[in-house]
């Protein structure tokens, strides 16, 4: 690989990173996610393993809430190596306020890859610099109203040449 990006950026629709949401033997998957396409996941994770690009991060949406998750090698193996990061933000209106229901929708020992999750609505900021990404999630408590108040309900930080994200 020859790049010399600092960060590789991948953008695009959907999460990319497997959620299990069925605790403990077998799985149920949302197929309208990367999870409906395990070959090609799989080829790119494999790529991301392999070729060692500097600083992967995955940005997708979709999901009408906010996530921060590792990318892994297997994300069947939990001990798998990370290779990169995957920041999702939620919608900014659609869906109505949602709601701090945190982990209802999946069993967080089934998928330890998954560092945040949050059903309110918002944005995530990014601020990057030679040695870092920032990731700070942004969420309205209410979004029904006039004049609502926005608070930042996680940050995460990649470092550079450092796979994952780390609580902030």
């Amino acid at each position: 690989m020859s790049s010399q990006a600092k960060w590789n950026i991948l953008a695009q629709q959907v999460p990319m990173s497997q959620t299990d949401f069925k605790a403990g033997e077998g799985g149920a998957f949302n197929m309208d996610t990367w999870d409906g396409y395990l070959a090609d996941r799989d080829r790119l994770m494999d790529f991301l393993a392999k070729q060692k690009p500097s600083n992967p991060v995955c940005l997708s949406g979709d999901a009408h809430s906010h996530w921060a998750m590792d990318l892994k090698a297997d994300f069947n193996n939990p001990q798998s190596a990370i290779v990169g990061s995957e920041i999702v933000c939620s919608s900014i209106s659609s869906g109505g306020n949602g709601d701090d229901a945190v982990h209802r929708y999946f069993n967080t020992s089934d998928n330890p890859h998954i560092k945040f999750y949050n059903n309110r609505r918002g944005y995530v900021r990014c601020t990057l610099t030679p040695d870092t990404w920032k990731a700070d999630y942004l969420s309205m408590l209410e979004v029904t109203t006039p004049f609502g108040t926005i608070s930042n309900r996680a940050s995460f930080v990649v470092e550079n040449g450092r796979p994952g994200l780390q609580a902030d």
